[in-house]
């Protein structure tokens, strides 16, 4: 703190020079020479506020520990500027959503497993435009699929591995924070990659035989609300686009609107994802660039997602449950996942999936699917 007086002393002193010269009239040369002295000292406020003022949340908290631990030849005025230069700052950002995460102080056993997760998100992304995980990033090494299509590649079937390698990577990043208050609403962009690799086929030259690419815009809006013992801590609302990249009668692709309920107890989180597919007009003729590509994909794929998530001791259980809701040609999916330890010091998981049913990707949305298979994983669902 002594040195952060000084500072503040010379720039008072900057600045004090800088309203006699401006004020008597044109700027002349000796105004110019202020310019270096004043940028540096705006340049050391804004990184000395960091260090001074790290761990604030709010202007009131930087004003009191400020005054606790400043020097006594420091004045009210600099400590407000101190506190206001910081707030100007893109760190308050971070220690802002950080007290919004954390809320009350509790003990590590009472924090919960959708709490452990934000609050991780929070400590290493410190500011807007920081890139985090979204859904789950992982590889499946090896997997087994009982009845693989092979459209996406324009080859039969039976030159198709059963055994092939599935990845997903899925980030997203704020763009703006606080929309609705201090501690809520959070605007996000995120980009979800799952690939099918057909890697140990040789005889075709080992091709991807799917990708999906899957952008989305999102606003996630604290909430604290309780049904049956469970918190619905967050409500999320947005837009995801969601396409094969591919062309002609290979192409696959829709668009949803949609809404997240995140419900939390304990170690449990529950999330309950309806959906409502934009609809799109009728191709003119086949192979027509313009037009559905799949028009009758929420026959397979539903109108919304059931995720339940239980995590412990390094272990996650998952469980996705997807329906059409109809009593004639139900159609549906399930996947179970298990993500455990590999180590004491290895930052990688292990990772078991189970996937059975319609739409695990876009070229196989109305192929029934059933998988099993192994590998590692980056970063969980809690």
């Amino acid at each position: 703190m002594l040195m952060l007086s000084k500072i503040i002393s010379f720039c008072d002193d900057v600045g004090l020079q800088a309203k006699i010269l401006f004020s008597n009239g044109p700027i002349h040369l000796t105004s110019l020479l202020l310019f270096p002295s004043a940028l540096l000292c705006f340049l050391i406020a804004v990184s000395s506020s960091t260090v001074a003022a790290e761990n604030f949340v709010d202007y009131d908290e930087c004003l009191i520990q400020t005054m606790k631990t400043a020097e006594d030849t420091m004045t009210v005025s600099q400590v407000k500027q101190l506190c206001k230069t910081y707030f100007q700052s893109g760190k308050a950002v971070a220690a802002t959503q950080a007290a919004a995460v954390a809320g009350e102080e509790q003990p590590p056993s009472e924090v919960s497993a959708v709490d452990r997760r934000v609050r991780s998100e929070e400590k290493n992304s410190g500011n807007l435009f920081t890139i985090t995980p979204h859904k789950q990033n992982y590889i499946l090494l090896a997997s087994y699929n009982g009845n693989p299509n092979g459209t996406g590649l324009e080859v039969d079937d039976s030159e198709l591995d059963n055994i092939e390698a599935k990845f997903q990577l899925s980030l997203k990043i704020p763009l703006a924070a606080a929309l609705f208050g201090r501690y809520d609403g959070t605007l996000y962009a995120a980009y979800t990659m799952k690939s099918f690799w057909q890697a140990y086929n040789n005889d075709i030259s080992s091709p991807f035989r799917e990708t999906n690419h899957e952008p989305e815009m999102f606003l996630a809006l604290r909430n604290d609300m309780e049904f049956f013992g469970f918190k619905n801590s967050y409500i999320m609302t947005g837009f995801s686009h969601q396409s094969n990249g591919q062309g002609g009668e290979r192409s696959r692709s829709w668009n949803r609107l949609y809404l997240d309920f995140i419900f939390e107890r304990g170690d449990f989180a529950l999330s309950i994802k309806p959906w409502y597919r934009l609809p799109e007009g009728a191709k003119s003729y086949i192979g027509d660039p313009d037009g559905d590509d799949n028009p009758d994909i929420s026959s397979y794929m539903g109108y919304g997602e059931l995720s339940g998530f239980w995590s412990s001791n390094g272990h996650t259980l998952s469980l996705m449950l997807r329906n059409n809701l109809r009593t004639s040609n139900n159609r549906g999916a399930i996947e179970l996942g298990w993500s455990f330890p590999l180590g004491e010091g290895i930052p990688l998981k292990g990772y078991i999936q189970y996937f059975n049913g319609y739409g695990e990707s876009l070229i196989d949305y109305n192929s029934s699917v059933n998988r099993i298979g192994i590998g590692v994983l980056l970063t969980d669902w809690l």
